[in-house]
């Protein structure tokens, strides 16, 4: 559960309202600091086999995610997110996404990853708007 702007959600209900859209394979929700809403939504969004990944997406994510839940819920952050940290068993390791949404690079530890590399790849692909 977060807190936007007074408002408690789930970022369950954001994600899969993101990974319903037909250019997104799979979506994740998490919340970063924000000095007027409290909290914001940060999405990591992977595309569709084959999708693209630019404005146009974003906006569409936007929209979607605003009429379907309402204009509170709307993501201050969409990232390109080719891939998402999982453990060797699937579970996205949201710790590690929190850190990437706060641009922390001290993400501890990193063993439980299936792939260590995709921590540098997020990073890499923070979007310009998601400067702290």
């Amino acid at each position: 559960m977060l807190n936007v702007s007074g408002h408690l959600m789930s970022t369950a209900e954001v994600e899969a309202c993101l990974a319903s859209h037909p250019g997104v394979s799979e979506a994740a929700v998490v919340s970063r600091p924000h000095p007027v809403k409290g909290e914001c939504l940060y999405c990591f969004i992977t595309p569709s086999q084959g999708g693209r990944f630019d404005a146009e997406l974003v906006k569409e994510l936007k929209t979607q995610v605003r009429e379907k839940i309402g204009p509170f819920a709307m993501p201050d952050v969409i990232q390109h997110a080719p891939r998402l940290p999982k453990t060797r068993s699937g579970k996205i390791m949201r710790r590690v996404l929190r850190k990437v949404a706060v641009n922390d690079r001290d993400v501890g530890d990193k063993s439980t990853l299936a792939e260590e590399d995709v921590v540098d790849e997020l990073f890499n692909n923070r979007p310009e708007n998601a400067a702290n």
